[in-house]
């Protein structure tokens, strides 16, 4: 009787973990899209692991968490083919579903890096014509200070 009961309780937990954890891994602020992750200094890199191997791919550092995710897509796609669970499915270049075959790691990478830098330039060239601050948190106002004429002229 006893053992009956510990078994069903015991997986009755591991289940309610496995659970809270796939919750955390969909709520996680710091990670907007997949195969990617934020380094402490606020770049965003990308790396993704070889299919039957524990080796990994880097594919680059990028200022943007969309030019990182876009590299991973790219390198994802070329794994993986059109099945592939992608963050951008509608940007895959035609280029590189044409060139699919027998890719090797260097080749990957290349294609990735190539994409992702593509994109971080876009996007900074984006910003600077725009002058917003690119990966940056927007400026806090100071909520002590009285608002002055100007931006009550904006309004």
């Amino acid at each position: 009787m006893e053992g009956a009961c510990c078994t069903t309780t015991s997986s009755t937990s591991s289940s309610g973990t496995e659970m809270s954890k796939k919750k955390q891994r969909q709520h996680q602020p710091n990670k907007p899209y997949r195969g990617i992750r934020m380094r402490k200094w606020g770049k965003w890199v990308a790396e993704i692991r070889e299919p039957n191997k524990r080796s990994r791919i880097w594919l680059g550092s990028y200022s943007s968490p969309e030019a990182a995710a876009r590299a991973y897509d790219t390198a994802l796609f070329c794994l993986r083919g059109p099945s592939a669970r992608l963050n951008f499915p509608e940007c895959i270049v035609e280029d590189v579903v044409d060139e699919l075959h027998d890719l090797s790691a260097a080749d990957i990478r290349k294609k990735a890096t190539e994409v992702g830098a593509r994109v971080d330039a876009l996007q900074s060239a984006g910003h600077a014509r725009t002058g917003s601050n690119a990966g940056r948190a927007p400026e806090k106002p100071d909520l002590n200070e009285y608002p002055s004429p100007e931006s009550s002229e904006d309004n």
